[in-house]
């Protein structure tokens, strides 16, 4: 039988190992093409956490999470076949914050679980980074834990104008929905790297192929010398965390001495 000492130590050198690798938070705004950016990325052959597809994942027929939302909403969220009547669900926590935390409270642990497995797969496969796709990354608080943060930007007006086409909404109705969710601008503040999505398709690709180059350097070959000493990756990545959470500190101070004057 394995001793507690030998599966501590084991675990202590997977988290380190793990940590040699860059982890990169891709975020945006509605209608800004951060779903476009991560489609191009996967094109160009980057591994890809999306947290869209995992959160729909993780509540397939069989899964605990489902389980837990069964018991917690009753048999009538659930489709003849057993799957997820999300509008049915939706309809429940629409205008109760209480319920609405309830299911956050099943689902966004799974997720995260789910997450960090696959950015472990990753990692077994000798990746030097990889890429999670999270909506919610500034909001959810998932930017404090990724080694960089890109945000995919277009101004509000162009927001407004992709959001009017892309649903056939009325001006209102597209600015409600701005209004509802954080600023892009605001979520620029969090960012190491911004994609500019404002201009062509071509401009975007140039964006894309420069963010490759940014993310190869930036493994580099420090990524071997964490793999080959693990503490060295975990001192890294304690660090990294540190400096970024001082920076965004220093930002949020700035900004409130601003908004005073």
């Amino acid at each position: 039988m394995q001793s507690p000492l030998l599966t501590l130590a084991l675990f202590w050198y997977f988290v380190s190992s793990v940590c040699a690798m860059l982890v990169v938070g891709l975020t945006g705004g509605i209608a800004t093409g951060k779903s476009t950016v991560s489609s191009l990325l996967k094109a160009s052959h980057i591994p890809i956490v999306d947290a869209d597809i995992i959160a729909r994942q993780v509540v397939e027929p069989g899964t605990p999470a489902l389980a837990k939302i069964k018991r917690t909403f009753g048999d009538e969220v659930l489709l003849p076949d057993g799957t997820l009547d999300r509008k049915k669900l939706g309809s429940i926590i629409f205008n109760d914050e209480a319920k609405r935390k309830q299911l956050n409270a099943i689902v966004h642990p799974a997720v995260r679980r789910a997450m960090f497995w696959q950015v472990l797969g990753y990692w077994v496969r000798g990746h030097k980074y990889c890429i999670m796709d999270v909506p919610l990354l500034i909001e959810g608080g998932l930017w404090k834990f990724v080694g960089l943060v890109v945000v995919v930007y277009c101004s509000e007006d162009i927001q407004l104008q992709r959001l009017m086409q892309r649903d056939g909404s009325t001006k209102e109705e597209a600015m409600s929905r701005l209004k509802s969710q954080i600023p892009i601008s605001e979520k620029v503040s969090y960012a190491d790297i911004v994609i500019d999505n404002s201009g062509s398709r071509q401009e975007l690709e140039k964006s894309i192929d420069d963010l490759v180059r940014k993310l190869q350097k930036k493994a580099g070959w420090f990524w071997r010398l964490s793999w080959l000493f693990p503490p060295i990756g975990l001192l890294s990545a304690i660090w990294t965390l540190a400096w970024k959470r001082l920076l965004r500190s220093r930002k949020r101070r700035a900004k409130d001495r601003t908004s005073k004057k």
